[in-house]
Formats: structure tokens, sequence, C-alpha cells
């Protein structure tokens, strides 16, 4: 007798919210699970995997068209076993089939749609299929039954192609030790190059469209420009944070950074709000601020972070993970505005506004006009944009009215370790304490959501995922990091080491050359991966150098530092032929290649040295404040400190530079710290 889940939707149950929008499909829908896969071998049949996350509108539109049609859902109940999955609670599953997809000549994207053999090996797939044959594609009814008399007439040819296809995705997701002696000199300068030659000298970003604010290739330009003084890659960051901040991809009423612009010009957002994404760009706009001091930057850093905490705050001070592109069905609606109805609500004062800001719809846009300023990019006088500001605070609660887009209120570790982060580092750069305490309130959250010293991934409704990822303890760690610099709390550092040995723990690869996505523990996965690959955000094992190598530097811990350096080495030599897609991996390599460290002597009363040091960010550099005890960053760097006499002691690479005795020399040391 062949024993199955119960012939129903199962994902009443879940916690995420994307799940939770398909509890109610007549699909007898079952999460990710090793019951699930056993039920697929058991009945031998094959899986029907469908990806996606809250915030994804052709997501929403498949599930409308198919998955809510008791005729769609027939087929897929009778011929398949159908598993979806939350692409953000499960990155890890995301990244085995959107290879294989990739591998098949697809073009990756979400929806993903795969079929997979009863023991989860790809063998076919895509993203979006309409319900009937449209756009060029196949109705999804036709796709099932045609894989489905595939699988009944050629069972065998569909297996060795699984088969095949899952030894790529493992050759290039879960790659061994290389035994390869690889020089430790990362391609930084090549790979930055590369990126500034696909640069769009006019509006920034890479050339064409669509147009994604992507850090990982902004970070390596930025480092780039920090180390080798390459201006023109200075001025491509500096110009994209500017046109980013300008274009309609910014909500201009209510702050944040939509995904990315379907047009060359970041003018037509997709309207979907990411934490990661606005985390990633106000971190940016901080280094940008503090190179050109351009008052944009801090603008839309004080609107940005504060609409994270008006609107993006869940419950116990952490971060939910994204707002919804659409409402009432149609997308951008609740963000779009027609001259009437702005009119409506400021009446005479609508031409000011419009004298800066301007409404447009371009060619192939259908929807209401979107608000910009890539006409006035530059601001106007302190008073008149104070002016401007409150016109679009007006705006902004009378915007509240509308029927707001749907909130992913789930807390995911890793993106609140990136939102934390900024917060300590804008919190200190602008002395705005409230950004500091806001870090702190998502930390304690996180922390007090461990069980057993684990992290979770994510926390949603009282439930925890376990066991975290290694981006989770990265991004942790990096948070700690920085809170620490914020207020100088032991504590920090001590919780740091102890997610360190953790990820030790679970994590390490057993070859001492890096780290696996996943933790030895995970049970329902068909193979265990790196995470070398970037996506919006650094990879994981990007994320992993550049908090251990952070680690070190705080806590003057030697053995932590080699960890990092080993695991760059084998990273790097991993990303050949590659760099563009692991361009996380360059970056810290060159961060773990030479680390900078800043130790102060400072007076408690009227510190002299701190403020200059929080007003010039440096991805490179770890801040300690020195106390009444000798520490053992202070022993690492060889140097001997009078606590009676206040000054700075920079350090780079291996090496410290002369104790700096005056603010001024200290911000030219700052400044100027390239390598020779």
């Amino acid at each position: 007798m062949i024993v199955s889940l119960p012939q129903r939707n199962l994902l009443d149950e879940q916690t995420s919210p994307y799940l939770l929008q398909h509890k109610d499909n007549p699909v007898h829908w079952r999460a990710w699970s090793a019951e699930a896969l056993a039920e697929a071998q058991a009945l031998d049949k094959p899986i029907l995997l469908s990806v996606g996350y809250a915030a994804c509108h052709w997501c929403h539109v498949m599930a409308h068209e198919s998955f809510e049609d008791p005729d769609v859902a027939d087929v897929m109940n009778r011929l398949f076993v159908n598993i979806k999955v939350d692409r953000e609670e499960r990155p890890d599953i995301d990244q085995i089939y959107m290879t294989a997809l990739q591998a098949t000549g697809e073009q990756g994207g979400w929806p993903l749609t795969m079929f997979l053999t009863p023991d989860a090996k790809p063998f076919w797939g895509g993203t979006y299929f309409p319900r009937t044959t449209r756009f060029g594609r196949p109705g999804f009814v036709q796709v099932l039954e045609a894989i489905h008399s595939a699988w009944r007439e050629k069972k065998d040819e569909l297996q060795r192609s699984a088969e095949a296809l899952s030894g790529h995705v493992q050759k290039n997701l879960a790659a061994p030790a290389s035994g390869a002696d690889t020089a430790f000199e990362p391609p930084l300068r090549a790979l930055a190059r590369r990126i500034g030659s696909v640069t769009d000298p006019l509006y920034g970003g890479l050339k064409g469209a669509p147009k994604f604010p992507n850090a990982p290739f902004l970070d390596v330009l930025w480092l780039d420009w920090l180390e080798h003084r390459t201006a023109e890659h200075r001025e491509a960051v500096v110009r994209t944070l500017r046109y980013i901040f300008s274009g309609g991809i910014y909500d201009h009423v209510g702050g944040g950074l939509a995904r990315y612009a379907t047009d060359p010009q970041w003018l037509v957002p997709h309207f979907e709000k990411m934490l990661y994404d606005n985390a990633q760009m106000v971190r940016l706009a901080c280094y940008a601020h503090a190179e050109t001091g351009d008052p944009l930057f801090k603008r839309r850093i004080d609107e940005t972070l504060t609409w994270m905490l008006r609107e993006m705050r869940v419950e116990g001070g952490a971060f939910a993970s994204s707002l919804d592109a659409d409402s009432e069905g149609e997308e951008g609606k609740f963000y779009l505005w027609t001259r009437s109805e702005i009119e409506a609500v400021l009446g005479s004062e609508t031409e000011r506004l419009l004298a800066t800001y301007s409404l447009s719809q371009p060619e192939g846009w259908e929807g209401d006009p979107i608000l910009h300023r890539l006409d006035r990019p530059s601001l106007e006088s302190p008073s008149d944009e104070d002016a401007l500001k409150g016109l679009l605070d007006q705006l902004r609660e009378a915007r509240e009215k509308r029927t707001r887009p749907g909130r992913d209120d789930k807390v995911l570790v890793d993106w609140n370790g990136l939102a934390i982060e900024v917060l300590a580092t804008a919190g200190r750069q602008f002395e705005h304490d409230a950004w500091i305490e806001a870090a702190r309130d998502a930390y304690q959250f996180v922390c007090e959501s461990m069980q057993d010293g684990r992290l979770p991934h994510s926390i949603r409704a009282g439930k925890r995922l376990f066991p975290a990822l290694a981006s989770d303890y990265a991004a942790m760690i990096s948070a700690a990091i920085s809170l620490h610099g914020a207020l100088q709390g032991e504590v920090f550092l001590q919780q740091a080491r102890e997610w360190a040995d953790k990820l030790e723990e679970w994590h390490a690869d057993g070859t001492d050359t890096g780290y696996f996505l996943t933790a030895a523990d995970s049970d329902d996965l068909p193979m265990r991966i790196r995470g070398d690959v970037d996506e919006a955000v650094p990879s994981a094992t990007a994320q992993t150098i550049r908090a251990l190598v952070q680690l070190s530097s705080a806590t003057g811990d030697h053995a932590t530092y080699e960890k990092a350096v080993r695991a760059a080495e084998a990273a790097l030599d991993r990303t050949q032929g590659q760099m563009h897609g692991q361009a996380g991996i360059v970056h810290t390599a060159s961060l773990a290649r030479r680390p900078m460290k800043l130790l102060i002597n400072d007076t408690d009363t009227h510190p002299r040295f701190v403020p200059v040091s929080n007003r010039i960010p440096d991805p490179r550099r770890i801040d300690i404040l020195l106390g009444e005890r000798e520490t053992a960053a202070e022993r690492m760097a060889g140097i001997n400190v009078d606590r009676q006499i206040p000054g700075a002691w920079l350090c780079i690479g291996q090496s410290c530079l002369p104790p700096l005795r005056d603010t001024s020399t200290l911000e030219a040391a700052l400044r100027a710290a390239a390598r020779d």
C-alpha cells in the first residue's frame, strides 16, 4: 500500500505570506519537505515545483490565471506532486533549480516553474506560463499534458537528462575544494574595468534596460576607486546613485526604492520595494556623501531610513521583507498620481511642486503618470527643499487613504543584518542616535529568536524556520561589528564570535577552504551548495569572507583572519571564467587582501577623533575605541598606547602608520588611504 500525504492543499500551516497566498488554491500544494519528496517517490510521480515570492507581480498573475482555476488544478493534481516554495525562505532550493533552468538555455526569473523526477532531479522548466497560449508561450495546461506524455513515453530519456543536468548543477554550485595553488591577488582592477566598460555614461547603472541597482557591481567600482583612485569608477557610482535617487524608481512621496526600472533612465519602476535594495543603496549613499558632500545623498538617506522605520518595522523592532508592487489588482496604483489628484491635495501649491518634479507617461506605459525629478536632479536651497518636502508630505498623508500594497512581514535574518548594519553606519555618520537604537532593537529581536545558540533563517507569527543559512550568520556578524563600532559594547563582539563558531560547526566544508550555504543537518536537499553566486545581494560566500575579516580586525584574532584568507583563496579559484556573477567574492577577497582598522584613543567628555572617523565610513575599515585596558586588536597591531594622550592609529594590511595626533591629519589619512 502506498502511503502519501493528504490529498489537499497543505499550505495552511505555513508562515510564509507567499505560501499562505496559495493556501486556498484548489491545487494540492505541499511545502518543500522531506515528506513531500518521499510522497513523489512513493507515487512515482514527477514533481511540479513552483518558486516565487510575495512581491512578485508575475507570480500573482500566474496564480490568478492557473492556480486558482479548478480545471488547471485538476490536471496538476492528477499528474504531479505539486510543491510551492518561497524563494526568500529557501534561497538554497531556488539557486539549485534556477541554475538548472539557466543551464537549459532559458532566461531565469520568477515564477520559476520546474519539472523534477520523483527523486528531485530537474529535467525541464520555464518561468511564467499563461493559462492559454499567449505571448508566444504555450498554455500551461498544454505544457502539463506534454510533460506527462513525455514522462510516460520517454521516462528513461528524461531521467538521463535529469542526471546530466543535476551533474551540471552540482559542478557549478557545490564545487569541491580546489587543489590549485592560487596566488592571492584578487582581480579587482580587471573586474572593475569590465564593469566600467558596460556602465551607462549618462544615467549610471549598466547600459540598456531593465536597470537594477546592482550593489555587488557598485561595491567593486567603489573599492577600485578607494584602492587605486580610478576617478571614472568613482563617478560611475556617484552618477548611478544620483539618478536612482532622482528617478521614478525612487518614491519621492514616501521614501524608499523600488526593485528596478524597466527603462534605461531609471524612470519606470517595477514597484515592489525590497528591504535589501534599500539597505544596500543607503549604505552606498553613505559612502558617496562622505566623499562628495552632496546634500542629495543625505536627504535620500534620511527619507529612506525614515520609510524603513515607518513602514517596514514589525512588532519587536525587526524589519519585514518587502512591499508588493500591486494594489487593487494594478501594478503601482498606490504610488501614481495624476495632475488633478495632486491639485486636489495641494491646490495652488501644485505649480510650486511641479516646477521641480515632473509627471511622465513614457511610451508603452499604461498607468497614471510617474513622479520624478530626472529633469532637476540637483537640489535647490535647503529652505526650498524643505518647502518641497512639506508638499510631498501632504501627498503622503493623502496617499495613506488609498489601499496599501501587501507587505511580506516575515523577518529574514540575513536581510535584517543588512538593515542593522546600515542603520548603525548612518547613525554614526549623521549623529542620529534613533537610527542606532533602531539597529539595536532589530539586533535584539534576532538574538532572542535563537535556539541552542543557532540562528533561524526566517521568523514570522511566533514561528522560526531553522536551520539558518551561512548568509544569516555572516550578515549578523557584520551587524554586530557595526553596532560595536557605534556603541563599543564588548557584548557585540562576544556574540559575533559565537556566531562565527556556529558557522564553523554547521557550515564549514571539512577541508578548511570555505563554507556551504546550507547547514550540515539540512535533510531535505538534493545537494549542499556553497553559495558563490551573487543575486541582488553579494553571495553567501562573499558575505562570509567579509564577516570573518571584520571580526578578525575587531578582535585581533589572527586565526579568524587566516580562515577568511583561505576561504577567499579557494573562492577566487572557483570564480575563474565567471567573475561577473561572483563580483561579491572578488570584492570581499580584496578586502581580505588589505583590511584596515582604526584604533582610537579619545577623551570621554569631548571626543575629537571619533566624530571624524564616523563622518568617513569606509568598507575596508573597522574602528575600535580603546578603553582603559590593552586590547587584543592593539597587541595584534603592535602599538603602544599612552592612554593619557588622545590619538589614532590607522593600520593598513599588516602595518600601522605612526600615531595621528590631530583631527585634520586623521581626516587626511582616512581620505588618502589608497593602495601604494
